[in-house]
């Protein structure tokens, strides 16, 4: 849907610029930050409409970021997608029971992250 703002917390840069790229170019605003303490401020500062959480983040974890916004009346409507390497059904799990609206394995294909992305926000995703 156009015009909806992303935040994404991503710390390897190939993966955060080729997302930045897909993202941008489906219609949505994108912010990227690199570490767990900078997505923090960044969600405070100005809350998006989603967040997409990288687990492995320097700073502060993904499931760590996850359990504080759960954790804030304000950003309680936030919708959170986490990924990870480490795809393995503890981790999925750990994600949604903390309170990640969605949850995908890397690698992923494009087309599934952005259907997670659609599913979550509503609307369309030219894709």
């Amino acid at each position: 849907m156009k015009g909806r703002r992303i935040l994404l917390a991503e710390d390897e840069d190939g993966i955060a610029l080729a997302l930045d790229y897909l993202l941008s170019r489906a219609g949505y605003e994108v912010a990227r930050v690199a570490d767990g303490q900078t997505a923090l401020a960044a969600l405070e500062e100005t809350p998006p409409d989603l967040v997409i959480l990288d687990v492995m983040l320097p700073g502060k974890t993904g499931y760590e970021i996850c359990q504080d916004i759960r954790g804030k009346r304000d950003l309680g409507a936030l919708k959170i997608l986490m990924m990870t390497a480490r795809g393995g059904e503890v981790e999925r799990r750990k994600g949604l029971a903390l309170g990640a609206d969605a949850f995908l394995a890397k690698p992923f294909a494009t087309a599934d992250l952005l259907a997670q992305i659609r599913a979550l926000l509503g609307g369309e995703v030219d894709a």
